[in-house]
């Protein structure tokens, strides 16, 4: 299997978390994406039994291609949006079912807000593998993004059933924070409870998750998941805070509400958090 190298995966704590740019030699997590030797059909055939491709599997056109496609995607983890455009075009005159190729296409198309050609590149993206994880999840939260709840879910449940080629604790926390975002807040809370368990590592899944067991007024809990991103001084800022503040206000723990809140003032002063703390606006 061949495994993509390239998401930047950057939620910090918002509710809504930030574009899944993929990025062939961006860091932070990794979603796989198997290839093909002849198209984007990431899987050949053995025994009429469908087979994973791994390396061995890739044409001299497919590796050609995927070499090509890591200086694209270097240029769209800097911003340079154009030229990462322009290289993404030669790749795909090279391979042009290059799935993984199509899938950055739409991603850059969405990032010059060109919602006609995104849509477009990522039709074309499953078209060429409709068993690409990574494209899955990624079309799902740009669905969401455009309000379009149903179909973003569709897609994250399909983007699951790849467990080869994506990271379940990233797709369940795309999916619950659009499931909060359609209003769906029940189903959201399942759904972050289950990210949490597979990587209780991730400040952005505890954010979301005391978020929703909030506004569902489970306070106790809510408390227990937004002190585990406060509790590390380099993964608190003004959301997460903030989130701390109002429910320790709710549950009428003065004392820590305080604390936060000198924290708060102290380190993010011109935060618009900071604002609302001095107009006591806890249940905005």
């Amino acid at each position: 299997m061949l495994v993509k190298n390239w998401i930047r995966s950057d939620w910090r704590w918002m509710a809504v978390p930030a574009l899944l740019s993929l990025s062939a030699v961006a860091s932070a997590q990794n979603f796989g994406s198997p290839d093909s030797s002849t198209s984007g059909n990431t899987r050949s055939v053995r025994g009429g039994q469908q087979d994973i491709t791994t390396a061995s599997d890739e044409s001299d056109v497919r590796r050609r291609a995927r070499i090509r496609l890591e200086l694209a995607s270097a240029y769209f983890s800097r911003g340079e949006l154009r030229t990462a455009l322009d290289e993404v075009k030669q790749v795909l005159n090279i391979d042009g079912d290059f799935s993984d190729a199509l899938e950055l296409r739409a991603l850059i198309y969405d990032a010059l807000n060109e919602p006609a050609l995104a849509d477009e590149s990522y039709a074309k993206a499953i078209q060429a593998d409709p068993r690409n994880g990574s494209v899955l999840h990624n079309h799902g939260w740009y669905l969401c993004r455009k309000q379009q709840y149903a179909r973003a879910d569709e897609q994250f449940a399909k983007a699951l059933q790849q467990s080869l080629s994506v990271f379940p604790a990233k797709t369940l926390l795309a999916r619950g924070v659009c499931q909060n975002m359609a209003g769906q807040v029940e189903a959201a809370g399942k759904t972050l409870l289950r990210s949490y368990e597979l990587d209780p590592t991730n400040p952005a899944t505890a954010f979301n998750l005391a978020r929703v067991l909030m506004v569902q007024g489970d306070l106790q809990r809510a408390r227990f998941y937004i002190r585990r991103v406060n509790g590390v001084p380099e993964q608190a800022n003004p959301e997460s805070l903030w989130l701390g503040i109002r429910i320790e206000q709710k549950l009428g723990n003065m004392t820590e509400r305080d604390e936060l809140a000198a924290s708060l003032r102290s380190r993010f002063p011109s935060a618009r958090e900071v604002t609302a703390l001095e107009l006591g606006r806890f249940d905005e």
